[in-house]
């Protein structure tokens, strides 16, 4: 597995981590400083911004999990995976996405691009 699909695995993690404060940590050693995230729904930078915006993403769907559908498919500073969105145990995500994330020199994450392939009704 290359890093860059760690890391992608570990975004999963952060995206996961319930406690604020912790996700923050853990933000700053997987985001570069001035990192942006952009979605349908968001468009947020920084360690700050990104943390509130996963807060809000937990608030908005309390209980439920992140998790890769697929292999990440990674190359240079670049990887693409797909992910759900479910109540742990479920077998059919409520949600799925794709994104797209780009490393920096320091293989942190400096930006992320998601699409949202199917959204909960």
């Amino acid at each position: 597995m290359s890093d860059l699909a760690k890391t992608a695995e570990r975004y999963l993690e952060i995206w996961n981590e319930a406690d604020p404060q912790v996700r923050l940590e853990k933000i700053r050693e997987v985001w570069t400083e001035n990192a942006t995230y952009i979605d349908p729904m968001a468009s947020v930078s920084g360690h700050d911004g990104i943390n509130a915006l996963i807060g809000a993403a937990r608030d908005q769907f309390p209980g439920m999990v992140f998790s890769l559908l697929d292999t990440v498919d990674a190359h240079h500073d670049v990887a693409r995976f797909r992910w759900g969105l479910a109540p742990e145990g479920a077998s059919e995500p409520l949600a799925i996405g794709f994104d797209v994330a780009k490393a920096g020199p320091d293989g942190r994450l400096e930006a992320v691009y998601g699409f949202l392939d199917k959204l909960p009704g």
